[in-house]
C-alpha cells in the first residue's frame, strides 16, 4: 500500500494550488460584509501576487518547455499540460478581478463619495480644461516619446511598466502608419485628483488617460490614428553560476539588469484595442495568443493600494491596529536581565517588533557583548536593525551578518545594506554556495560574572519592522545553553562551512530538517498503530513536499488526526477514502498576512511543539538554510497551542478544503463568529492593559513593613 501514498492522482497541481490561494484573496475583495477601502486592498493585493506569479512561476514553467525539458510534477503533469491549465485559470481570474472593480467596487465607490473617471471622453468641459493645464505643467516635460521606424528601432519596454502604445501618420497625406509609444512615468503619481462639481465629491483621473486625451501633443506632425495603454511581464527569474561567480555581488548586480530584457510572458492591452496596433506588439515582443490578457478596466490594479492610502475615507476602512507591548519586557528594562528570567515567546503584530529592535540596539551599546551575529533575508527600507548593527561594529564589537542576496526582488535593496554593513566594519557573508540562507536567528555572546552566556533569538519571520506591523510571526528570546550552543554551530557552519555532528535543540536544513519532520510525523503513526491516538496540528505558508504529503497520507490511514492551516499553495488533497480522511486543510486570509509556521505533535500525552523560518516545500527543506526550534517551557507551549486552536476555530476568515478541491468560506449556522485575528488583537491589548494597571497598583499601594 506504501507505493500507492505517491499516486499522482493524490495530489493537486502547485500552481493550480496558488491560483487557488489568489482566488482567496479575491474573494476577501468581493466580500461586502468588509469594509469598502480594506476589499480595494485586497483587489490590489491578487494584481501585485499575478505579476509575481508570472514573472516566476509561469517564466519558469516556459524555460522548461523551451529547454524541452518534459518531467511531470506530483500531480502527473508536463510543464506544456500545466502551462495550458493556467492559461485558462489565470484569464478567468483577471476576468473575476475585473468583474469585481468595475460591477462591485467602482459603483460603491460613487455611493460613497469617490468618483473614479474611467474614460478620458467623460470629463466635462471644466475637467478638460483642468486636465489640459495639468498634462502641460506636470507630466509633458517628464514625457519621452518614442517613434519606431527605419532609423529607430523599437524600443526597449520595461518590465512591468504601463506604456500607450499609437499608430501615427504623417500630416503630408501619406497614408502609412508607423508605431509609437511612451511610457507612463512612474515616477509621477497616477491617480490624479480633480476638482469636483459636485458637493462634498472627490474626483480623481488615472495618469495614463490624461496622456492619452494629450498625445497629439508628444506627435506634432503627425495624426493620431489610435492609442492603447499596454504593460508587459517580463522573465524575472535570476540565473545565476555561482561557483564561477568569483564576486557574488556584483554576479548579482550583472543579472538584475538583464530582469528588463527577459522573455515576455503576458502582455496585457486594453480591451477593443486596435487589430493592427495589437499585431505590431506582438510580433515585437514575440508573445503568443495565450498571453495575452485584454483587459476591460485599467491595466495593473495595484494603483488601488494609493487609491486605499487617501485620506478621508478613513470610516470606509478597518481601524488601524497598533502593535501591543510584550508584558515580560517592560520599556526601558535591561532586556538581558529579563530573558534570563525564562524564556520569552513574541507574536507579532500583535504584540510589537521593537524588543527585537531593541534586543541588538542595547547589544550594540552595552560592554559586555563580545560578538553579535545575525541572518537577514528581508529587511526594511529605513532599517534600525541595520543601523544598530553599524553602531556595534563601530564600538569594537565583532559583528557577523549573513546578508541573502539571493533573497527575490529584495536583492537590489540588500546589496545596499550589505554594502553599508562593511563600510561600518561588520564581517559581512554572502550566503553559501547553492543554498539561499532563509532561517531567521541572532546570537549575541555577552561577558557574565559567571562566565560567557549567549543570548538567541529565533523567529519564524524576517528582521524587517516595516511588514513585521503586517505579517503574523512568532519569535522566541532564549539563553538557554543548548540553542546558544547550537546557535554558535549554525553561524560556524554559515562563516566557515563547519557542519556539527550532533545538534542539542535546533533542526536545520538542508541536512537534517526534512527527516527530522518525517520522524515526527511517523512517530505519531507509530503511536496511532499502538492505539495510543495521534494528533498534528502544523500551520505554514505551503505545503508541496511529496514526502512529506506521502508521510501525512500513511499517518492519516494509521488514524492520526491531523489538522492543517495552510496560507497558501496545498498539494495534498483531503477525503482520500482511505487515505486522507483524518486530514483537514484551511487557509486564513485576514486584515495581516499568516505568516508564523508552528507544529504541534501529540506524542503519546508528551506534546512537542515547534516553530521555524521553513514551510514544508522542497525548497525549504532541500535547498535552502532553514532552521526549527523547539519551544520547551510549559506557558510559552500553552500560548503557542492557543494560537492554533484560535485558527482551528476561526469562522470569519477561514476558508476549508473540501474533497473535490475547493476552497468554501466556514459554514456559519449555529456557530459563533470568531475571527483569530481579531481576537489576538484584543488579548494583546488587554494583556498591555493588565501589565500596565499592576505596575500603576505597584506604584501606588505603599507596601507594609513589619518590625
Amino acid at each position: 500500500m506504501a507505493d500507492n501514498f505517491k499516486n499522482p492522482e493524490y495530489y493537486t497541481n502547485r500552481e493550480m494550488s496558488w491560483v487557488l490561494f489568489d482566488n482567496r484573496v479575491l474573494s476577501e475583495a468581493k466580500d461586502k460584509k468588509i469594509p469598502l477601502f480594506e476589499r480595494l486592498k485586497f483587489l490590489s493585493i491578487t494584481s501585485s501576487n499575478l505579476d509575481e506569479f508570472f514573472m516566476v512561476r509561469v517564466a519558469s514553467l516556459k524555460d522548461m518547455v523551451n529547454a524541452g525539458y518534459t518531467k511531470k510534477d506530483i500531480s502527473g503533469k508536463t510543464p506544456i499540460e500545466q502551462l495550458a491549465m493556467l492559461d485558462e485559470a489565470t484569464h478567468e481570474l483577471v476576468k473575476s478581478q475585473y468583474s469585481t472593480y468595475k460591477k462591485s467596487l467602482l459603483p460603491q465607490l460613487l455611493q460613497n463619495g469617490l468618483r473614479v473617471i474611467e474614460h478620458h471622453e467623460q470629463l466635462s468641459e471644466d475637467e478638460q480644461k483642468f486636465v489640459d493645464r495639468y498634462f502641460m505643467d506636470n507630466v509633458y516635460p517628464v514625457l519621452t516619446p518614442m517613434a519606431v521606424d527605419s532609423s529607430r528601432p523599437f524600443p526597449l519596454i520595461r518590465n512591468k511598466s504601463l506604456n500607450i502604445g499609437a499608430l501615427v501618420s504623417k500630416k503630408s497625406g501619406d497614408k502609412t502608419f508607423e508605431f509609437a509609444t511612451v511610457q507612463v512615468p512612474s515616477v509621477l503619481p497616477r491617480i490624479i485628483p480633480i476638482p469636483s462639481e459636485k458637493e462634498g465629491e472627490k474626483a480623481v483621473i488615472l495618469l495614463e488617460e490624461i496622456i492619452e486625451r494629450n498625445i497629439d501633443k508628444l506627435f506634432l506632425n503627425y495624426d493620431i490614428i489610435c492609442a492603447h495603454p499596454f504593460r508587459i511581464m517580463r522573465n524575472a527569474d535570476l540565473t545565476i553560476e555561482e561557483d564561477e561567480a568569483e564576486d557574488l555581488l556584483k554576479e548579482i548586480e550583472r543579472q538584475l539588469k538583464k530582469r528588463q530584457w527577459g522573455e515576455v510572458i503576458r502582455l496585457e492591452v486594453e480591451d477593443g484595442i486596435d487589430k493592427k496596433l495589437l499585431k505590431i506588439l506582438k510580433s515585437e515582443l514575440m508573445i503568443n495568443e495565450e498571453g495575452i490578457y485584454r483587459i476591460d478596466g485599467p491595466l495593473d490594479l495595484t494603483f488601488l493600494m494609493k487609491m486605499y492610502g487617501m485620506e478621508g475615507f478613513d470610516h470606509l476602512k478597518t481601524p488601524k491596529y497598533t502593535p501591543q507591548p510584550v508584558p515580560e519586557l517592560p520599556a526601558g528594562e535591561d532586556i538581558f536581565a529579563q530573558i534570563r528570567k525564562g524564556d520569552i515567546l513574541l507574536h507579532h503584530p500583535y504584540q510589537t517588533f521593537t524588543p527585537v529592535v531593541d534586543f541588538i540596539r542595547q547589544a550594540a551599546k552595552d560592554k559586555d557583548v563580545l560578538a553579535i551575529k545575525q541572518t537577514l533575508y528581508r529587511v526594511s527600507g529605513n532599517s534600525p536593525i541595520i543601523a544598530a548593527l553599524a553602531q556595534a561594529a563601530e564600538n569594537g564589537k565583532q559583528v557577523t551578518v549573513l546578508v541573502e542576496l539571493k533573497a527575490r526582488f529584495d536583492e537590489e535593496n540588500n546589496i545596499v545594506w550589505a554594502r553599508k554593513l562593511e563600510k561600518a566594519g561588520c564581517h559581512v557573508i554572502y550566503g553559501l554556495v547553492g543554498l539561499k540562507t532563509h532561517s531567521k536567528i541572532t546570537l549575541i555572546v555577552r561577558k557574565e560574572e559567571d562566565g560567557i552566556r549567549r543570548y538567541v533569538h529565533l523567529g519564524t519571520g524576517n528582521y524587517n519592522d516595516a511588514t513585521a506591523k503586517l505579517y503574523t510571526d512568532v519569535g522566541m528570546l532564549t539563553c538557554s545553553e543548548a540553542i546558544g550552543e547550537d546557535a554558535t554551530a549554525v553561524f560556524n557552519m554559515l562563516s566557515g562551512y563547519s557542519e556539527p555532528l550532533t545538534w542539542n535543540k535546533l533542526a536545520v536544513a538542508p541536512l537534517w530538517l526534512k527527516k527530522k519532520f518525517i520522524y515526527l510525523i511517523e512517530r505519531e503513526e507509530k503511536y496511532a498503530l499502538e492505539g495510543k491516538g495521534g494528533h498534528i496540528i502544523a500551520k505554514m505558508n505551503s505545503l508541496c513536499d511529496r514526502d512529506v504529503i506521502a508521510a501525512l497520507y500513511k499517518a492519516s490511514a494509521a488514524g492520526v488526526k491531523i489538522e492543517l492551516i495552510v496560507r497558501g499553495i496545498c498539494c495534498l488533497k483531503v477525503g482520500i477514502p482511505g487515505i486522507s480522511e483524518n486530514i483537514s486543510v484551511r487557509s486564513i486570509v485576514g486584515n495581516f498576512l499568516e505568516h508564523s509556521r508552528i507544529f504541534y505533535f501529540e506524542n503519546a500525552g508528551k506534546s512537542e511543539i515547534y516553530c521555524g523560518s521553513a514551510d514544508w516545500m522542497p525548497r525549504n527543506l532541500e535547498r535552502r538554510v532553514e532552521i526549527l526550534f523547539p519551544v520547551e517551557n510549559e506557558g510559552l507551549k500553552e500560548k503557542l497551542m492557543h494560537i492554533l486552536e484560535g485558527q482551528l476555530k476561526d469562522t470569519e476568515k477561514a476558508h476549508l478544503l473540501n474533497a473535490e478541491g475547493v476552497y468554501e468560506k466556514v459554514d456559519r449556522r449555529g456557530k459563533v463568529l470568531y475571527n483569530s485575528q481579531d481576537t489576538f488583537c484584543e488579548e494583546a491589548i488587554l494583556a498591555a492593559k493588565e501589565k500596565k494597571e499592576n505596575e500603576n497598583h505597584r506604584i501606588f499601594v505603599p507596601e507594609t513593613h513589619h518590625e
